[in-house]
């Protein structure tokens, strides 16, 4: 099943191309506004799963390039970010300590929204393609073998990120966590429809040019692996949504005017903008493009605009 908001944060099922209101079969659960209806769902779904498989005979649709699609779930409880948990197809020789992060659930925005690059002096923005997990049921503690169970669905996410912010050391919380910086979307789709989740390829274009192509199968910590680490450390609650890591080979600087869209098999396709007020350029090299080409630096240097080093 594929879960979407639309209009003004109507809930809907998207099926065979059309979008079907289901938000009166919903409407009586408990809940302050579309971020907990989703989350109130989640937590009730056995109750309410046949009443929505049943919506195409009983609710009103419309076709889905007539509605604007909001985020699947617009304020998540956390957003636990995995950090370098891809082996980057060989490039590492060995899995990095399992390691992550938190990302501010006021980050989220949804397709056909608008990612605004700060006015801060990040040497490049860069947008990383992930799997995200949505949980739906409490876990603490959660073992391998079960984590699978605490799963409501997936995503696709896109991890924002200003890098090299001062001062240098840590600083995580001001690269991650800015306004428009974790796009979601078009769907969340229910854990029945992706049956591997380690196995799907995701795929990140920027102006029609494929960026980011990898499989989830490269994590170097998997799935049970981040869920088991994740809920030693804190409860996860229905609703908090795990963004699994990316591939970083394929990473590019963001800039003014760019579109970009992202799949991962199974769950649609998320579109977004890029804003960034002060005009800044930078090179369309990725990362590993421009490994290849022994230029130094880890990122492409920023060419013109504010914060450049030198004006080209």
């Amino acid at each position: 099943m594929k879960l979407l908001y639309f209009d003004d944060f109507r809930l809907g099922i998207f099926e065979d191309g059309q979008v079907y209101d289901v938000t009166s079969i919903v409407e009586n659960l408990p809940h302050s506004g579309p971020h907990d209806l989703i989350i109130g769902l989640i937590k009730a779904f056995p109750d309410y799963r046949d009443k929505l498989l049943g919506a195409a005979n009983t609710c009103p649709s419309k076709p889905v390039n007539e509605v604007r699609i909001r985020p699947p779930l617009p304020k998540p409880g956390n957003i636990d970010c995995m950090a370098v948990n891809y082996m980057e197809d060989g490039r590492l020789k060995e899995p990095a300590p399992i390691n992550g992060f938190h990302k501010a659930s006021s980050a989220i925005i949804g397709p056909g929204d608008t990612m605004v690059l700060p006015d801060v002096p990040a040497s490049i923005f860069e947008g990383e393609a992930e799997l995200g997990i949505v949980i739906g049921k409490p876990a603490k503690n959660v073992a391998r073998d079960k984590a699978y169970d605490h799963i409501f669905g997936y995503v696709n996410f896109i991890d924002g990120s200003a890098r090299d912010l001062p001062p240098a050391g840590n600083t995580f919380f001001q690269m991650k966590s800015r306004d428009t910086f974790a796009p979601i979307g078009p769907f969340l789709v229910t854990a029945d429809e992706i049956p591997d989740p380690q196995n799907l390829q995701v795929r990140l274009w920027v102006n029609g040019n494929l960026k980011q192509d990898f499989n989830t199968d490269d994590m170097a910590h998997d799935i049970p692996s981040c869920i088991e680490w994740l809920s030693s450390i804190h409860p996860l609650e229905p609703g908090d949504l795990i963004a699994t890591g990316t591939n970083h080979g394929g990473l590019s600087g963001f800039q003014d005017g760019d579109e970009v869209a992202m799949e991962v098999d199974g769950l649609g396709r998320l579109e977004f903008d890029i804003r960034d007020d002060l005009k800044r350029t930078w090179s369309r090299d990725t990362r590993l493009e421009h490994t290849e080409k022994g230029l130094p630096g880890r990122f492409t240097p920023q060419l013109t605009g504010k914060y450049a080093k030198t004006e080209t």
